[in-house]
């Protein structure tokens, strides 16, 4: 086979030749390159190709000397092909051998000038073992656009700060002689910072332009990530420079200190001159001023290495940071106060009406001359006591709006430390002061609203008691000189109004409740439910949804059906929650339809659609007809609620068998009723011999749920006479009350709370003690004119009103 050869000038626009193909890997050369190659054995066949591919095969070198086997001119031209990262390059670069020997380590290599890009071809077939393949010149003779003169020039001045930072001032110049696009491409060819893909990327790119851009875009990045490094370099330099010049300048002043104090006798230099002079300047009492002076003088007595020092510094830091002298001034418009927590509550008037007499009293006696800072109990500690969700904790908030002073927050679930109230001794290790300071330190001032939270969840342990530690805190007559472990000085809480929540008062340790003015928050009917929903969640749901009233319109109707069928609480929570679920159904649905007509008009149709199936029913539609079912009322953590008890009897050993996790005082209290009956059923024309030869069963339902307390022993007692009886309770009632075991009907807590879930439940009469009557001055006249109240004072007169009227062909369920 004929080979067609190349010239050395190279081959032609439209000519293509064939060449023996050289593979280097993680090496790209791009023309004008002049690079050494290592023969290997894959090289050194591509180099015996090209000397047999070369006619003919004597050539007169340059020097005039003959050419030997060795001349570089008895070579053919070779192909430069890069293998990058296991890729093969489409083109190529056709370079000339212009040396051929030895590398220093002594194995062979020759050294390669880059002529011209080609394309790479199909394979062909030449003499050697090589790889011989077809390539066509890429023509590189246009005239640079006036675009890529500018971005030669952008790259001239970017590689030209390279260059300058790596101090390569030999290269500089070279590259400032550059006057080709093209020429100063292939320079990148040399550049270190250059991987061999984004070689390989330019040795690929036909136009000229695009290089130019691209190896610019390259350069920039590559030029901003040294200056960064350079930046970060010279920061840490220079930090290390400060430090140790700070620590020489430390060492001298202490060797300074030191000679000054055995020359006065006086011990250390003065190191708390700016501790002495923020001490002068504060507007503290004198007993805390002549504290933070000693503290100093402790302080310029240490040595500066001692712990005792940081010790005395953060205690320092905590006492000048104190607000000492800082008070707000309360607000004197009482009717304003009101209309404030008004806006922000519905409801709550026991609260409302407690806080607007504070501020009465208050505004009186500074009209009087008698406000006297610091005084003994001039402060408010009010015990905020309700079910969750009805408010207690934002309505602190309200309060310290209405008064015109700071609000903080203090979370007391949980704690189980003594030194969370009363700080920790100095001498521990990381001691802070108590909650009570730091809260007295965050709110900015000696008068703000502290609101102690889930005051009824403080636990106990080894580490000591936080409910006792709070009595000295919530005592009017003692806390204008409460002192902290930490501090160790008197701090006046007289003129802090304290608001503490709990769901339960119970749990509440009695001297501790003792101190503070219990205010309780039985819960919302329905209507204020619906009125809280309208003013208060609805526009703060809105705003989270992303919508305004001209996107989704509510009807109260919608409304009170959340209120009655979808949530049963005593407070707003769960009402809260539907709320924002319709909102969110809304706003998908305006999202993913476009023909909504707005606004979206939400009717108690549509409720169902939203939230599907209402969730409650009224208690009163249960199935009547059941004998032994009776329905009572029950005050729980989360307010008041109904109860149901069911009876039966089955043959048997006589005795009384009790289900529902019940706590001691209602197993007394169904012994009571069982008792009661036996002793009084035909007083009460009951037939209670199937008693003696029958067990009987009283189960409360919701088993999992701790259930205790006397109120239901009335609701037992009735159960009882309806199953003895053969006459059902009636659904639409419900009772409460402790039966005693002759009969008398005896008071209860929680009428308020009780009547409340009654009303929540549907049910329409209720039986409460007659000694319980005045309770019913707190419940609200919408739940009193809904219910039908019936007060008992003997256990008959309620068997006699809950159960149904005879029915025919009755008999005892036994």
């Amino acid at each position: 086979m004929t080979n067609q050869t190349t010239p050395a000038g190279g081959a032609g626009a439209d000519q293509a030749a064939t060449f023996p193909v050289l593979f280097l890997d993680d090496v790209v050369v791009l023309p004008g390159m002049v690079v050494p190659v290592e023969l290997d054995p894959s090289a050194q066949a591509t180099l015996d190709a090209a000397r047999a591919g070369r006619t003919p095969t004597n050539h007169t070198s340059t020097d005039g000397d003959e050419s030997t086997s060795r001349d570089p001119a008895a070579y053919q031209h070779v192909l430069v092909v890069p293998r990058i990262d296991g890729h093969t390059g489409v083109v190529g670069t056709v370079a000339e051998v212009t040396r051929v020997g030895r590398m220093p380590s002594g194995e062979p290599a020759v050294v390669l000038r880059a002529l011209h890009r080609a394309t790479i071809g199909r394979g062909t077939v030449g003499p050697g073992a090589a790889l011989w393949v077809e390539a066509d010149e890429i023509d590189e003779s246009a005239t640079p656009s006036e675009r890529a003169q500018k971005l030669a020039a952008e790259y001239k001045t970017v590689l030209s700060s390279i260059l300058q930072g790596r101090g390569a001032w030999q290269i500089l110049d070279a590259v400032q002689r550059m006057t080709e696009p093209a020429e100063l491409v292939a320079s990148a060819g040399y550049a270190p910072w250059l991987d061999g893909a984004t070689k390989l990327r330019l040795l690929e790119t036909i136009d000229l332009e695009e290089r130019l851009a691209d190896l610019l875009t390259t350069a920039k990045d590559y030029l901003a990530e040294v200056e960064v490094t350079d930046k970060i370099r010279e920061d840490v330099r220079e930090g290390m420079e400060k430090t140790q010049r700070e620590y020489v300048l430390r060492q001298q002043l202490a060797a300074i200190r030191k000679e000054l104090g055995q020359l006065t006798g006086d011990g250390d230099a003065d190191a708390s001159v700016d501790y002495r002079t923020r001490i002068e300047a504060a507007d503290l009492p004198e007993a805390v001023r002549e504290a933070a002076l000693r503290e100093a003088d402790r302080m310029e007595r240490s040595p500066e290495a001692s712990p005792e020092t940081g010790w005395i510094r953060t205690w320092l830091d905590t006492v000048l940071d104190l607000p000492w002298s800082e008070r707000t001034d309360d607000t004197t418009d009482i009717t304003a106060a009101r209309e404030v927590l008004d806006t922000d509550h519905s409801g709550l008037d026991d609260v409302k009406d407690r806080i607007v007499e504070y501020l009465a009293v208050r505004a009186r006696r500074e009209q009087r001359g008698m406000q006297v800072v610091g005084g003994r109990g001039s402060g408010a500690v009010l015990a905020l006591v309700g079910p969750p969700g009805v408010g207690k904790t934002s309505l602190g908030e309200s309060v310290a709006r209405a008064l015109g002073r700071k609000f903080v927050r203090v979370a007391l679930g949980g704690v189980r430390d003594e030194a969370e109230i009363r700080g920790h001794r100095r001498t521990y290790v990381g001691a802070l002061p108590g909650r009570i300071v730091r809260a007295i330190k965050e709110a900015g001032s000696m008068n703000p609203v502290v609101l102690l939270d889930e005051i009824d969840k403080v636990g106990s342990d080894y580490r000591g008691d936080p409910a006792a530690a709070l009595l000295e805190v919530l005592d009017p007559a003692q806390n204008h000189t409460f002192r902290d472990h930490y501090l160790e000085l008197d701090l006046d809480l007289s003129d802090v109004v304290f608001l503490a929540t709990a769901n339960v008062a119970e749990t509440i340790p009695g001297p501790l409740l003792d101190r503070m003015e219990v205010v309780r928050l039985d819960g919302y009917t329905e209507d204020e439910k619906v009125s809280i929903a309208r003013d208060h969640l609805l526009p703060r749901q809105l705003e989270r949804a992303g919508l305004t009233t001209d996107d989704v319109a509510i009807e109260d109707e919608a409304l009170h059906l959340l209120a009655s069928s979808y949530t049963r609480e005593a407070g707003v929570r769960q009402l809260e929650r539907s709320v924002a679920k319709v909102l969110r159904k809304v706003a998908t649905k305006l999202a993913m339809e476009q023909d909504v007509t707005t606004p979206v008009g939400v009717t108690v149709d549509d409720v169902t659609d939203y939230l599907g199936r209402p969730r409650f029913e009224p208690e009163a539609a249960r199935p009547d007809g059941i004998p032994g079912v009776a329905t009572g009322l029950a005050v729980t953590g989360a307010g008041g609620d109904v109860l149901y008890v069911e009876v039966a009897m089955m043959p048997g050993k006589p005795g009384l068998t009790l289900t529902g996790q019940l706590g001691d005082v209602m197993k007394e209290s169904a012994a009571i009723a069982l008792g009661y009956l036996r002793a009084n059923g035909e007083r009460l024309g009951l037939d209670t011999s199937p008693l003696a030869d029958h067990t009987v069963h009283v189960h409360f339902p919701a088993g999992a749920v701790p259930k205790d307390g006397p109120s239901a022993g009335v609701t037992m007692t009735t159960a009882l006479a309806s199953l003895l009886t053969g006459r059902e309770v009636r659904t639409e009632v419900g009772m409460t009350g402790e039966v005693s075991l002759t009969g008398r009907v005896l008071p209860i807590g929680g009428v308020k709370q009780k009547l409340l879930a009654a009303h929540r439940a549907g049910l329409t009469e209720v039986i409460i003690p007659k000694r319980n009557e005045p309770d019913l001055d707190d419940v609200p006249e919408t739940v009193r004119e809904a219910l039908t109240i019936h007060l008992a004072e003997d256990v008959a007169d309620v068997v006699e009103t809950a159960l149904a009227p005879v029915a025919q062909g009755a008999t005892v369920a036994a």
